[in-house]
This record gives C-alpha cells, structure tokens and sequence, in this order.
C-alpha cells in the first residue's frame, strides 16, 4: 500500500478510495459474485458518512451553547454551556478532516444550530439574538483550530453582528 496509514489519518478519503476500487472490482465479469459486492460498499461509505455526522453533530452543539450564551449571557446554565463548547470542540476536532469540508452543508449546519438554540432558549422564555446572518459566520477552520472556545466563537459573532450585511 502506498498510504498504509490513510485509514488512521483520513478515513472519509480511505473510504472514497476504497469504494471506487471495489466499483471497479464488482463491474469485473471475470470475479466470482460471491461477494455481496452492493452491500460491501454500502458499508464502506457508511464509515465515511458516520465520521462526518460525528463532526457535523459536535459542530452543530457548539454552535447551538455559543448561540445560547450570545443570547441570554446572564442565564444560570452559562458556565456549563463554556464547558459543552469545549466538550463537542474535542469531539470535532479530533475527527475533522480537510476532506469534510465540501461535504458538509454548512449553512444547512448554521440553519438546524439557530433552529435548535431558539428551541432551547424558548423553553427557558429566553429569545435568540435578533441580526443572525443566514450564512454560516464561521469558517471550517475557525471552528476546528485547537484554540478555539466560548470566547473566540462569542468575538467572531458579535464581530459578525456589528458588521454590515453582505452585498453579493
């Protein structure tokens, strides 16, 4: 093998690579069809897709504490949301790979975080931050960095927040 440890380091793009060869290999009238080649491959994408669900799942819980805190600085459950943020931003970190970034929907991320948030700060009779943008006011690689936490994500939003809107 010439990337013996591409499964360790990357496992989407491990994935990608590996159900290409099988296509190859299962279109081969020449090999036995005792493999159950539909099946093996589903398999296989299916590792890929739950290492990018584990992220856009820990993403989109940091996103939602940093949208509760940014909305409602003096709740009670503030100092445990610091600690979510740091928590999920583990999980993330740990997991994401370059290869990630165009497969997830970010803004379909950003959407289901505020969608989420409001739902949690509803229940408590709080109200989400008015002047979110649409898009995603994040940048994969902010997100990830090792350094960030509850106060680089609260800087980048209100940041976002004074800043005019876009006009593409």
């Amino acid at each position: 093998m010439d990337r013996p440890t591409l499964y360790d380091d990357d496992i989407v793009t491990w994935a990608d690579e590996q159900v290409a060869a099988l296509r190859a290999l299962a279109a081969r009238s020449d090999l036995s069809n005792a493999v159950d080649w539909e099946n093996v491959i589903e398999e296989i994408e299916s590792v890929g897709r739950s290492d990018i669900e584990r992220v856009e799942s820990a993403l989109a819980q940091m996103l939602i504490h940093i949208l509760k805190y940014a909305s409602a600085p003096s709740a009670q459950s503030t100092r445990s949301w610091r600690t979510e943020v740091l928590l999920h931003h583990a999980a993330a970190e740990k997991t994401y790979r370059r290869s990630m970034r165009q497969r997830i929907d970010w803004d379909r991320l950003w959407a289901r975080s505020i969608r989420l948030a409001r739902a949690a700060l509803d229940e408590f009779g709080d109200s989400l931050i008015a002047g979110l943008p649409d898009r995603l006011p994040f940048t994969p690689e902010e997100l990830t960095a090792p350094d960030f936490d509850m106060d680089r994500g609260l800087e980048r939003l209100a940041a976002v927040l004074k800043s005019p809107p876009d006009r593409h």
